[in-house]
């Protein structure tokens, strides 16, 4: 693991504009912007449907754009503008453009338009704009300025997927600014807490705090070091900004691993077999060392398969179908290691407390999101537990916090059978109700059920 070599940054001189033919969206309408920039003022990002040139300018600029000015007015207000109307102009919003470099990120999904502060995308948001008449095809990004020059570094443009804006919908109630919510034809009703899960998260920058860079490809692909030390053995610190370079890996064989990790299951291509064991191995994730080793086996043993080009499936279920140790989502975390990281507080970036009691526990935003959206909700959306490392839950028992907590370490719940095991057990019902926390609420069920026949 090593540091990210510091590369030249960009100057953009006053009235001009940045292009480059690599900076656009994966996806028309869909895409997020990250960077770091220093400024007076007016850090400018201009959101087009195709090249513009050097000495392009957004004032004059009469095909459909987005602009965003992050630090209008003399560093005082936050702008965006469509087809260079102003649509947004906020005081304030925490800006803080100076001659030292601050990581900003833009995304843009058709027509929804969030700003936010930080080095991590969809973290820290600052605000948020929904277009009633959506431009779906703008693409190409350009860095601009206005009358001061502006430097730019690390900039990086990223995919934003349909899993990015179920998660915001499933977490944000909505509540865009200045508009009606985005249509609810976005399938969140079918998902339901259910279906609510670590893959939600997958590559996503919410709650990440490390980044893996993909060598030569300059691809930077977001993480969470708890579920990381859980499934394996990661090169990780106790630092909010870890890297790790990885030489000699492509992207895909990267991807597959996290798929692996977070949905306990991905596809990959025979020939990229070996790529994935020596990675897996590498990290320690064991179940998937195995997968591969086994597949790799078979298809020496059968020559017909080594030559079909076929995809090879990996499942983590397939792989354990019986065993007990198996995390209640069907993903390769090690019950005993994420235990043993909650026991020690290792990674921990919230501390739990109770109303009217204290301090219950320090926990892993990460780990309370996985089983509850309501709790993504309180982390991900603005709210000042989204930068807070604590959080006071009001009217809640603080034994039927702790056994909560627990449960989310272990996938088990235990409450010790004493005089007041009714009692505790129905609390712990109510709080799994409350926070949408489906596979604790059907546990609790089990047992109320099991308690009320053995007292009849």
């Amino acid at each position: 693991m090593m540091a990210k070599k510091e590369k030249k940054f960009l100057t953009v001189a006053p009235f001009e504009c940045a292009w480059r033919k690599d900076l656009k969206f994966r996806e028309a309408g869909r895409g997020c912007v990250a960077f770091d920039a220093f400024a007076c003022n007016d850090v400018t990002v201009v959101f087009r449907e195709n090249v513009g040139s050097q000495h392009y300018h957004y004032k004059r600029d009469n095909s459909p754009h987005y602009t965003v000015i992050i630090g209008s007015h003399r560093n005082r207000r936050l702008k965006i503008e469509v087809d260079g109307k102003t649509v947004v102009d906020e005081a304030g919003l925490g800006l803080c453009c100076s001659l030292a470099f601050q990581s900003y990120w833009i995304s843009i999904y058709d027509g929804l338009i969030s700003i936010g502060k930080g080095r991590y995308p969809f973290q820290n948001r600052m605000c948020q704009w929904l277009d009633s008449n959506p431009n779906c095809n703008v693409r190409y990004v350009g860095l601009s300025s206005w009358d001061k020059h502006v430097g730019y570094r690390n900039v990086n443009v990223l995919p934003l997927t349909q899993n990015h804006m179920l998660l915001w919908k499933q977490v944000d109630c909505g509540e865009y600014n200045g508009e009606e919510d985005v249509d609810e034809e976005l399938e969140d009703e079918q998902m339901g807490y259910e279906k609510w899960g670590l893959e939600n998260f997958l590559e996503n920058w919410e709650l990440s705090d490390m980044i893996f860079v993909v060598e030569g490809e300059e691809t930077r692909v977001p993480a969470h070091k708890i579920i990381l030390q859980a499934c394996g053995k990661f090169p990780l610190s106790s630092s909010d900004d870890d890297v790790i370079q990885l030489q000699d890996v492509t992207y895909p064989i990267l991807h597959a691993l996290l798929q692996y990790v977070y949905t306990g299951q991905t596809k990959i291509s025979e020939s990229q077999l070996g790529s994935l064991l020596a990675l897996s191995t590498q990290f320690e994730v064991i179940p998937l060392v195995k997968q591969c080793v086994e597949a790799m086996e078979r298809f020496k043993l059968n020559k017909k398969l080594f030559d079909s080009g076929n995809n090879v499936e990996l499942s983590y279920l397939n792989f354990q179908p019986h065993s007990r140790t198996v995390f209640p989502f069907g993903i390769p975390i090690n019950v005993q290691g994420l235990q043993q990281l909650y026991l020690t507080s290792k990674y921990s970036d919230i501390s739990i407390n109770a109303e009217g009691y204290g301090f219950i526990s320090w926990s892993h935003k990460i780990i309370l999101s996985l089983y509850s959206a309501p709790f993504a909700k309180m982390f991900t959306n603005g709210m000042c537990e989204s930068n807070s490392s604590e959080v006071c839950l009001r009217d809640e028992s603080p034994k039927a916090l702790k056994a909560m907590l627990e449960f989310m370490y272990s996938g088990e719940l235990c409450i010790e059978d004493t005089m007041d095991f009714g009692t505790l057990l129905l609390q712990v019902l109510l709080l799994s109700d409350k926070y949408g926390i489906t596979l604790l609420h059907q546990e609790c069920c089990k047992m109320l059920l099991e308690y009320l026949s053995e007292v009849v």
